[in-house]
């Protein structure tokens, strides 16, 4: 079967870049190994797909970092609200939460994925699933590209395999070996966007305990190995410290999760021992220390038969004040009338710096997106063709890219799909 434009992997940005390719009079072709496509799509933010972030091009080239500038010609074509518009001529309406992270109103990722089905559809572009690509080979007028008995050649493909994350959509990390055999180097992966685990007995008896806002930072644990020690240094972190968010918080009965704990993970993933590091806790980040310390001192003076678990439980949850006690040795009972200057000093350390140590992370299954991947040096980010080979082209997880969470990692992919289905 012959095609102008094969493309392979129908996510993100397979789906926008096959219905852009074929837009353009192409005869396009997108395959997918799943019985359905969009599976991440359908999966992502619970099940309600937080499609972008409320900010400009400029906040989404900022927020992938490095990795940011090879973004401007993708998000020049289609930035955050561009690609909320098309989703909306779409039908479907979208909301911005306060966290900046735009759903649809419907709360519903199914409706997100009708959106990018009905553009396919009418594009004209095929869609052929439960077909698992077995070879991809280059030959003098293209591409052969075989599944079992159907083969198909066309001049040009389009690799939008996606990553590691979430193996349990098809993502197998096909597309890197074919890169590969194209002679692309491949960044080595991890897990990014990963909960973390620790051993930290405590931790877990606060399992299902939400605390709202927090500064979390990754830091290099005194127990490190000289390797870690040395990379820390390398990169010229102050303290130590390799990674600083604030945001949510969630304890489980595994360790940590929620927003800001995604968001350090990729610190603490790209190395082989995360259990050379420690997570700092500022549970009380709008208040220093030293005006915390006189609040206590204040209340030893002028309300003394106050127990001190109820003074911190005006400040804090009461489950989170049982353990900050615990692990500072104080009675929850204690009178503030008996709380010395040196427990108390140790108290507000406690509050505004508590150590929690790794044990490691949860890996693919939970990760949302993959770091590493195509070696972004080696794509022309204009057009996001191969430098190496002519006719072959990358989008979405496959590359070198991963931000935050927030909605921006949905937002490369679809910006660079739809770079790549108008180069092509």
């Amino acid at each position: 079967m012959n095609a102008d434009v094969v493309v392979i992997g129908a996510g993100a940005a397979g789906l926008i870049a096959a219905a852009e390719a074929a837009a353009s009079g192409l005869k396009t072709v997108l395959l997918e190994k799943n019985r359905r496509p969009g599976v991440k799509i359908l999966m992502s933010g619970g099940t309600r797909c937080n499609l972008t972030q409320n900010t400009d091009r400029r906040g989404i080239v900022k927020a992938f970092g490095s990795q940011g500038p090879f973004l401007h010609s993708a998000l020049a074509l289609l930035g955050p609200a561009e690609l909320v518009r098309l989703v909306e001529d779409e039908g479907v309406p979208t909301k911005v939460e306060e966290t900046g992270k735009v759903f649809p109103v419907s709360n519903k990722a199914a409706d997100i994925l009708r959106a990018f089905m009905q553009r396919l559809e009418r594009s004209g572009a095929e869609l052929i699933t439960e077909v698992a690509v077995e070879e991809i080979i280059r030959g003098e007028s293209g591409f052969v590209v075989r599944a079992g008995e159907q083969t198909w050649r066309a001049p040009q493909i389009i690799l939008t395999t996606g990553g590691l994350s979430y193996p349990g959509c098809g993502t197998t990390g096909d597309g890197y070996a074919w890169a590969r055999s194209f002679g692309h180097t491949i960044v080595p992966t991890n897990p990014a966007l990963t909960p973390l685990s620790t051993s930290a007995a405590w931790v877990k008896e606060l399992q299902g305990l939400t605390i709202p806002d927090l500064v979390l930072k990754v830091v290099v644990a005194p127990r490190a190995s000289e390797a870690t020690i040395a990379a820390a240094n390398s990169e010229k972190k102050k303290q130590g410290i390799l990674a600083e968010e604030r945001g949510s918080f969630l304890f489980t009965h595994f360790g940590l999760s929620g927003p800001v704990v995604l968001d350090v993970s990729r610190a603490v993933t790209r190395s082989p021992r995360p259990m050379d590091f420690d997570l700092w806790c500022d549970f009380l980040p709008d208040t220093k220390a030293e005006p915390l310390e006189q609040t206590l001192q204040q209340a030893t003076a002028s309300d003394g038969k106050k127990q001190l678990a109820t003074l911190l439980g005006t400040l804090l949850p009461k489950r989170l004040v049982d353990a900050i006690l615990q692990q500072t040795g104080l009675a929850p009972e204690l009178k503030m009338a008996e709380l010395p200057k040196v427990a108390r000093r140790k108290l507000v350390e406690q509050i505004k710096r508590t150590v929690i140590p790794l044990a490691g992370y949860r890996g693919y299954e939970k990760a949302e997106v993959t770091a590493g991947g195509v070696s972004l040096d080696e794509v022309d980010s204009h057009t996001l063709q191969s430098k190496l080979v002519p006719g072959l082209f990358f989008a979405g997880e496959i590359l070198d890219l991963d931000g935050p969470i927030g909605g921006y990692n949905f937002q490369a992919a679809f910006s660079t799909g739809m770079l790549a289905g108008r180069s092509v």
